[in-house]
């Protein structure tokens, strides 16, 4: 099983939401899926505000939590991550970042895992290329902050490399 969503699991099994056992592939209600693309639309409008600013620790933040948001619709599903060549490089335009997660969140429609499967990858892909960061070390602290109840965002600053 990936190790982010045995996390995201983690997390679930500790505030008792609903997902299904690993390997069920069960549907979501439509309701589930709205639910879910909200939380993703939410995450990727936090991505691209940090983008507008500049700020690297809240672009960081951002596509961690986002992908956090994909994995729980799989693990609500109870299906595995996929993987999914990324097709995305970096090509100095600002705009074709926000045309690829805006195109990966609005597939979520579908709420099938594959299409959250590319959101998460194409998450950890613009975390390692684009923003030059540990993806896995920024997942493990966010993960930490929400099993611990804590309000305020963990200081990812330490993940991004120089």
């Amino acid at each position: 099983m990936n190790k982010h969503l045995k996390l995201v699991r983690e997390f679930h099994d500790s505030r008792s939401f609903p997902q299904a056992e690993q390997g069920a592939n069960q549907h979501l209600s439509d309701m589930d899926i709205v639910e879910h693309q909200a939380l993703l639309m939410e995450a990727g409008s936090a991505v691209l505000k940090a983008i507008k600013t500049g700020e690297m620790v809240g672009i960081l933040a951002g596509l961690v939590n986002l992908a956090y948001d994909a994995l729980r619709a799989i693990a609500k599903r109870g299906d595995a991550v996929t993987d999914h060549p990324v097709t995305w490089r970096h090509d100095g335009f600002i705009l074709s970042i926000m045309r690829i997660l805006s195109d990966k969140i609005n597939q979520c429609t579908s709420g099938n895992s594959d299409d959250y499967s590319e959101v998460y990858g194409l998450c950890v892909h613009l975390t390692r290329s684009f923003i030059n960061a540990d993806f896995d070390k920024a997942f493990q602290m966010i993960h930490d902050s929400k099993m611990s109840h804590q309000a305020k965002a963990p200081d990812l600053s330490d993940c991004l490399y120089e």
